[in-house]
């Protein structure tokens, strides 16, 4: 058993609390990526599960194991760090070895486990050589072969692809996910990069200020934010955001007046302020006499091959549209859009909260 549940667990340094009330289930073989930005507690509460960081409140349990108090070494996990954590003295088989050794195994099925753990990573030619004679990316593999060997019940990444460029990430993500669909073990990953977050992921928890402002599907927390915060910290380029007015049924802001949605129904009122909110892929050129055209004077475009960004202004507010890249059009000139009203997102500005049920 390798599910894990957190129960209102809290983190305290002193005075100051930093993880307020988690509640979490992972169920056994699921990848779950802890998400959001630096400083908003994803990382303590790994640390917690690891048995790096002590529980200060609530309770932690491991494949139904209450594990607050369980030394590290026997909770049945595996962690690999950030800055990959080698030995640097030792070769690759010498750090995986050292992996193994409070198991005391013998070494029949020492070596077989590093074979067995070097063939699925492709490490085999690289056994010998130290982590200074290897790349970012081959680093990152010997840390995650490190972990494997042990064929922990529960594996823990900590912004593993944050120091490697952007070619190298792509490929250890893609190896990473490989690695997930052939072991099957339970993965708790924690990142602030909702690349690595919307394609790695069964389940993402997104955090901020120390709690869990949405859990879901990545097809959900894109689909469905429940909150203006998660609304603009999932998909590349931004959700766009304007505040308007609900006026006779209508939202209203300068240079844009919209019907509210019927889907809304009964929980838009009149003279309630609203914050609207529409990805850039759902703003469309139309003709000038289209119904629901707005006028928006290009600020910048850019041309990304098969689509284009246009940096727009609509009245006094920026918006960003996503376009096909025969669509785009040059800085200063006027063209005509509408927002796809069926991808409406509406939110109540006062608390952020969304106003879909």
């Amino acid at each position: 058993m390798s599910a894990i549940t957190l129960h209102n667990v809290v983190k305290k340094y002193g005075a100051v609390q930093v993880v307020h009330g988690v509640d979490l289930d992972i169920a056994e073989g699921e990848f779950v990526v802890l998400l959001g930005p630096s400083g908003c507690g994803k990382t303590t509460t790994l640390r917690m599960v690891a048995g790096l960081e002590d529980v200060s409140g609530g309770t932690l349990s491991i494949g139904g194991q209450v594990v607050n108090d369980v030394a590290p070494k026997d909770r049945g996990v595996a962690m690999v760090f950030q800055n990959y954590a080698l030995y640097p003295h030792m070769s690759v088989r010498q750090n995986m070895e050292f992996a193994l050794r409070p198991m005391k195994l013998g070494k029949a099925e020492m070596d077989r486990r590093i074979a067995q753990t070097a063939g699925i990573l492709g490490l085999d030619a690289l056994l010998e050589r130290r982590p200074a004679q290897l790349s970012g990316g081959q680093r990152q593999r010997v840390a995650m072969g490190r972990a494997m060997v042990r064929t922990p019940k529960v594996f823990l990444f900590d912004e593993p692809l944050s120091n490697l460029d952007a070619k190298l990430r792509t490929q250890v993500r893609w190896e990473i996910g490989k690695l997930h669909q052939r072991l099957g073990t339970t993965v708790l990953y924690v990142t602030h990069d909702q690349v690595e977050a919307m394609t790695l992921a069964d389940k993402i928890v997104i955090m901020r200020d120390g709690h869990v402002e949405q859990v879901g599907t990545p097809e959900e927390v894109y689909a469905a934010p429940k909150s203006t915060f998660v609304a603009t910290f999932i998909g590349s380029p931004s959700m766009n955001m304007i505040e308007t007015r609900a006026t006779g049924g209508r939202l209203v802001a300068d240079g844009l007046s919209i019907p509210v949605p019927t889907r809304f129904g009964d929980r838009v009122k009149d003279g309630q302020e609203v914050t609207l909110g529409i990805r850039p892929i759902e703003i469309q050129r139309v003709a000038e006499n289209a119904p629901g055209a707005m006028a928006a004077r290009v600020e910048v475009t850019e041309y990304l091959g098969n689509e284009a960004l246009l940096d727009l202004r609509v009245g006094s507010h920026d918006l960003m549209a996503e376009v096909p890249a025969d669509q785009r059009a040059a800085p200063g000139e006027t063209v005509h859009v509408r927002l796809n009203e069926t991808a409406l997102h509406l939110f109540d500005t006062r608390s952020g909260r969304s106003l879909a049920q």
